[in-house]
């Protein structure tokens, strides 16, 4: 007598996988925009934290203007404006790769400080540096997504 697997068997185990397929694939497409939106926070909190590092430091220099630009060289948020002496000072360790430089059109930052969210997400979520604070509207579901 021969051992083997019956068709019914097969179609079952085929079945089975599918299924299983059907339900894991959508998962893993949501597990990519959450990273995605993971890393955005990352970058506002990271920006948050050089602006209140850089603020302080100008106090501590006994120098009190404003924070006006986080792209004074053209990048993204790579350098603040320049100081009282002229010079431009890094307070960020890297760039933040905007959508030209990665050449996405979702899950990006223009130069306008705009993210612009996943598309399984939708929209965009502008951010705007007054008063040296790095915000954006509260009341926008998307800024609450990069900001909670």
């Amino acid at each position: 007598m021969k051992k083997a697997f019956t068709m019914i068997e097969l179609i079952f185990v085929i079945v089975v996988i599918g299924i299983l397929a059907g339900i894991a694939i959508p998962r893993f497409a949501a597990t990519r925009d959450d990273a995605e939106i993971s890393k955005a926070k990352a970058t506002v909190a990271s920006v948050r934290a050089a602006l209140s590092t850089e603020r302080q430091l100008r106090v501590l220099r006994g120098d009190f203007t404003a924070i006006t630009s986080l792209n004074a060289d053209g990048g993204a948020f790579s350098t603040f404006s320049a100081d009282g002496n002229g010079v431009k000072r890094s307070v960020l360790e890297g760039t933040v790769p905007t959508c030209a430089d990665s050449g996405k059109t979702t899950a990006c930052w223009d130069n306008a400080y705009k993210y612009t969210m996943p598309s399984g997400v939708g929209g965009s979520v502008t951010f705007t540096l007054a008063n040296g604070q790095f915000t954006c509207d509260t009341t926008d579901e998307n800024c609450k997504k990069l900001t909670q």
